[in-house]
């Protein structure tokens, strides 16, 4: 056991978010941490990572073992960069090359006395150095930037980063210092699809412990082999992924339903029969003890007797209905040729896109390519820069966004819910009890919502519109499993048509039929789900990848220079160089990881190859 968690015990807020919680990690696990919003899942994280202490009980590690969790983004100096906080990983390393430094400065005018003492602490330096890994140090940051995808932003200020940014330069600096025990929660948050799919393929791997929170059904479907499901202040561990989790709760759920139904067929016989004893005592002539004593007996069996306890089949969830409006044409939304820059920045270029009446249509693509834009374009936030973006006859818009826009973050959630639905204070409780907010819940101050809290108002707001086409960008960000199940099934029997967003793989899966993907400015719509849409869009991919034929090194050889004869050395160098460049273009946009890695060693032998061409051009020159 890495990890042993004994009956600990947690109160916050005058509010006990678990008892008597227990739980044993083992090394090697790939465990996921599931429950609804507020259930405590981040609360029993801090406590794993001594963030915060247990009211009761204990928490236990195996000894020497390294806790890594991301809690809350430091602060940096100015000057402090986004490729500084990832290299702050290696600290220890840098130490050493620090140190490997000076004793090269001190070798160079050392005298004969000293050269020996200098030369064998620099051979012990090399040697910690290379055991350390340091020379995989700098290959290992490159994954990382490629991976997670910070190659646009890696190099500039970390202060001066967005929050999604930095929480993102923080994750690769966690996953860089390989600690024996990493905590996760919510990494997917501001990761897009091939992010996802890049850091599932190393948790996969990863050599740790790995301990994850999060709402993401297919993420935790690929990562996971053991879930911990956190409910009503209890732990119960299931093996396997998330959907045998499902499985396997839905059956335990049914069985403890029927047992408990079972026992309370019995509790009433018995209860019965104790009230027919006392009644027939009672009745006889003279009454008659024996009897009473039988129904005393009975009555202690019941007091005895466990009882199984009622379990939770339906819990608390939102009640989502859209109810669309009118119809609208058959044409809803048109893009033709449309064109969008920022700056020098283009993020459409003659972009076209046509959804009909009922369609269900998602775009897709990476953090950064202008999906959030094409919303804004068509419901006219923004202008376009050439092109046509319309919508059709009739079509009447509710917006769905992940940044709930907050007017005065004093006001009343109530006050809020009514400005847009026009409804008298009484129907307007009923409707918010609906999407779980009861009672005193109703006065908070929007400012002080969740993100969970604010999705939930909003949709409370668009379910009392009259809307016949929905557009939603990322619609299931912070919202639990339950939430995002109940938010699909509404989506399933909505009337209209929908138009989204979204990086959640199920939720793509399961309700677009038709998937737009969007990258460098170009977009393309594919006739079915992400899925297939996935594996389409990489055949293209493959197709406009242009084949670069270079000379690779063999194992045992030194690289051989023969400069072809037709060509000078200075051409030679040119053409090599043009080839680099080629393949740093293609390493920035590899999505595949095995490609990504052969590029990388590529690109590594023809930069040895232009090293050598270079010093034989200065020979030649000499």
């Amino acid at each position: 056991m890495i990890c042993t968690i004994q009956e600990i015990s947690k109160m916050l807020g005058g509010n006990i978010i678990f008892e008597n919680l227990s739980l044993s990690i083992k090394t090697g696990d790939r465990l996921g941490v599931v429950g609804r919003n507020g259930a405590g899942k981040t609360t029993l994280f801090k406590l794993i990572a001594r963030i915060e202490s247990p009211d009761k009980g204990s928490i236990h590690f195996k000894k020497g073992t390294k806790i890594g969790y991301l809690a809350q983004i430091p602060t940096f100096s100015a000057d402090i960069t986004g490729f500084d906080v990832l290299n702050s990983a290696f600290q220890s390393l840098n130490e050493i090359q620090i140190k490997l430094k000076d004793l090269e400065m001190r070798l160079s005018d050392a005298n004969p006395e000293e050269m020996d003492t200098l030369l064998q602490s620099y051979g012990d330096a090399q040697e910690a150095f290379t055991n350390l890994g340091g020379y995989q140090m700098e290959s290992e940051i490159e994954k990382v930037i490629q991976g997670l995808q910070l190659s646009n932003f890696v190099y500039q200020s970390f202060s001066s980063l967005s929050g999604g940014e930095q929480t993102k330069i923080l994750l690769g600096k966690l996953l860089l210092t390989k600690p024996d025990l990493l905590l996760l929660d919510e990494p997917t948050n501001h990761l897009d699809l091939f992010a996802v799919e890049w850091l599932e393929e190393y948790l996969v791997a990863y050599a740790g412990t790995v301990v994850i929170i999060s709402h993401d059904r297919y993420f935790l479907d690929q990562v996971v082999t053991k879930v911990a499901d956190l409910e009503e202040g209890e732990l119960t561990v299931y093996h396997g992924n998330y959907s045998a989790f499902s499985i396997e709760k839905e059956e335990r759920l049914t069985r403890e339903f029927q047992a408990y139904e079972e026992q309370q067929k019995k509790i009433k016989k018995m209860r019965e029969a104790i009230k027919r004893l006392r009644q027939w005592a009672n009745e006889a002539i003279p009454p008659n003890p024996g009897l009473h004593r039988q129904a005393r007996n009975m009555e202690r069996a019941l007091e005895r007797m466990e009882k199984v306890r009622k379990p939770l089949i339906d819990p608390k969830k939102m009640d989502l209905t859209f109810e669309a409006a009118a119809r609208s044409g058959k044409e809803v939304i048109v893009m033709e040729d449309v064109c969008k820059s920022f700056d020098e920045k283009v993020l459409l270029h003659l972009a076209n896109l046509h959804v009909y009446w009922k369609d269900r249509v998602a775009i897709v693509g990476r953090n950064g390519t202008g999906k959030s834009t094409i919303l804004n374009l068509l419901r006219e936030e923004i202008p376009v820069d050439k092109g046509i973006a319309r919508l059709g006859s009739n079509v009447r818009v509710g917006f769905l966004s992940q940044h709930f826009h907050i007017i005065d973050p004093k006001a009343r959630l109530i006050d809020v819910f009514r400005n847009e639905v026009n409804v008298i204070e009484g129907d307007a409780r009923h409707i918010l009890a609906k999407f779980m907010f009861y009672g005193p819940d109703v006065f908070k101050r929007v400012g002080d919502l969740s993100g969970g809290e604010r999705m939930r108002l909003r949709l409370a707001q668009l379910m009392h519109q009259d809307i016949n086409c929905l557009m939603l960008d990322e619609p299931t960000n912070h919202l639990d499993i339950d939430s995002r199940e109940v938010l699909e099934d509404a989506l399933e029997d909505f009337q209209g048509t929908i138009l989204a967003v979204s990086h959640d793989r199920y939720f793509l899966n399961k309700l677009f039929p038709r998937t737009a993907w969007l990258d460098e400015g170009q977009l393309e719509t594919f006739e079915g789900p992400y899925e297939w849409a996935r594996a389409k869009w990489d055949e293209l991919q493959a197709k406009r990848r242009p084949v670069i034929v270079v000379e690779t090194k063999k194992a045992d050889k030194p690289i051989q220079i023969k400069p072809k004869r037709d060509i000078s050395v200075e051409e030679e160098i040119a053409q090599v160089e043009k080839e680099i460049k080629i393949l740093t273009d293609q390493i920035e946009s590899a999505n595949d990881w095995e490609h990504y890695e052969q590029l990388m060693e590529t690109k590594k032998q023809r930069a040895q190859f232009l090293e050598q061409l270079l010093e034989q051009w200065m020979e030649n020159e000499d």
